[in-house]
């Protein structure tokens, strides 16, 4: 009987670790830019043009 609770307890401490191993990848895209409103327009002027397209 005894083999059978410590097989038990090994199996759960193996469950327990593996739960805790495997974290989901970080995110590195970066946010999306907030669109300009009209006091911020009216504050700094029109937003400059995107920057243009690399060419490849």
């Amino acid at each position: 009987m005894y083999p059978i609770v410590q097989l038990t307890l090994a199996g759960l401490v193996l469950l327990s670790v593996a739960a805790c191993s495997t974290a989901p990848a970080v995110d590195l895209t970066p946010p999306p830019q907030r669109p300009y409103d009209a006091k911020t327009q009216l504050e700094y002027g029109n937003p400059p043009p995107p920057p243009p397209a690399p060419r490849y």
